[in-house]
């Protein structure tokens, strides 16, 4: 009878966390949004391209296409919430970094709520450019790059605060 009630309580449990991922992540599923960056934008030219104000508007995809890819990749994701907004369709790697603008391989829909949801990971974005632009630069893009799309919550760690969220 422990048994039944015990594994009962795991289905349970794993049920709950599931619906939990489900409505929104901290991470994309790489396999979906392994990232892509702008074959634009490099090392040499980063003072010209994304160093300069304002340029991330010069390249950001109209609305109708992020809604449009939004709204399928929210079900793709299998999310619970189907509202998209509840959701910023975010670039894994920022446009401020270096990242594929209209690649669907850079773009998944980010929750915006919970501890860790798309306004804390706008946030370090911010943060890696002014270190990777700044006059005598910390990181080189591609370090930037690599930080934003393999564990921005450790990158925050390192160069924001601390902060609970989970790692990849």
């Amino acid at each position: 009878m422990r048994t039944v009630v015990f594994a009962l309580c795991l289905m349970s449990a794993a049920s709950v966390v599931g619906e939990a991922a489900a409505a929104g992540r901290t991470w994309p599923d790489h396999s979906m949004t392994p990232g892509a960056t702008n074959p634009k934008v490099t090392q040499a030219n980063i003072k010209r391209t994304i160093c300069k104000a304002g340029w991330t508007k010069t390249i950001r995809p109209v609305t109708s296409y992020t809604n449009t890819l939004k709204r399928q990749q929210i079900e793709a994701y299998g999310y619970s919430d189907k509202k998209p907004g509840s959701y910023e369709e975010d670039h894994l790697i920022s446009l401020q970094l270096g990242g594929d603008p209209r690649d669907p391989h850079n773009l998944w829909p980010e929750a915006y709520a919970g501890t860790c949801g798309a306004r804390v990971k706008d946030v370090i974005e911010t943060k890696l450019k002014r270190l990777v632009c700044a006059p005598k630069p910390t990181l080189t893009l591609e370090e930037a790059q690599q930080m934003i799309s393999q564990n921005w919550v450790g990158a925050y760690i390192q160069y924001v605060a601390e902060i609970d969220c989970p790692t990849p």
